[in-house]
């Protein structure tokens, strides 16, 4: 605003004739040398209130912003979403494995807990059967007592007195009755999985530790070493598990 003040007397007089031109070129001289510092003064004060510092000149030949910066914001921006995907990735496949463990651990016990029901309900009578084999024993040492000899008549000759020939009949008699009841006996024990077994059956069986044991070992002839030749106490079995072990004697010839 200064400025235009002072440049329009000076306009005026460069319109005015040369004469009166010439007059006042001392005046103007002195007002074109003020212009000068009072354009510089009026430029300071205008840049101090309107800006307080400089703007920076830009230089053509510098560097290219650098984008590494730009890309480490960024990639800091996302670092936190990434780590909490991870950290979820991490608590799934930890809750997958937990959850696959507890059902094959639930399966397990299912089946454990099968089992033991079946196992009880097979052995509920194992007590009881337990107690019953001294019964069973002592019935079959009663039978073992009476010899074959004495189960039919003495003497066949038809001149042998009656009361003679009949003399074995009630022995006989008593003999088929505990017989037949220890049939029944046992037939019934089977039904429910208990089995008489006598290890020297036949030709005997080979010693076997799980179903026998040994009393005593000797020389037999025509018979091979570890052969089962006598029994002197029949073992017994309840579904397939060792009610009691079966007394034997073993042969050891070496």
């Amino acid at each position: 605003m200064i400025q235009r003040s002072l440049l329009r007397p000076v306009q005026a007089i460069r319109h005015l004739p040369r004469p009166y031109a010439s007059r006042t070129t001392p005046i103007v001289r002195g007002v074109i040398q003020r212009l000068p510092a009072l354009s510089s003064h009026h430029r300071l004060s205008s840049q101090r209130y309107y800006s307080a510092a400089a703007e920076p000149a830009t230089n053509p030949s510098s560097e290219p912003p650098n984008t590494s910066s730009a890309s480490s914001e960024a990639q800091e921006q996302q670092d936190p979403a990434k780590k909490e995907l991870d950290a979820k990735n991490r608590e799934i496949i930890d809750l997958k494995d937990r959850y696959l463990r507890s059902v094959a651990d639930f399966r397990n016990l299912q089946d454990r807990t099968k089992r033991d029901i079946q196992s009880a309900r097979d052995f509920a009578i194992q007590k009881f059967a337990a107690d019953l084999i001294e019964s069973v024993d002592n019935l079959d040492r009663a039978l073992s007592t009476v010899p074959t000899s004495k189960l039919a008549p003495q003497n066949s000759d038809p001149d042998t007195p009656p009361e003679n020939k009949e003399y074995n009949k009630d022995l006989a008699n008593l003999y088929d009755g505990l017989k037949m009841t220890e049939t029944i006996l046992m037939g019934t024990l089977k039904k429910h999985g208990m089995e008489r077994f006598d290890p020297s059956e036949g030709e005997g069986e080979m010693f076997n530790p799980n179903l026998h044991e040994a009393t005593f070992q000797t020389k037999v002839d025509g018979k091979e070493d570890g052969k089962v030749f006598m029994t002197q106490q029949k073992g017994f079995l309840l579904k397939g598990r060792v009610l009691r072990a079966a007394k034997v004697g073993v042969v050891k010839n070496s």
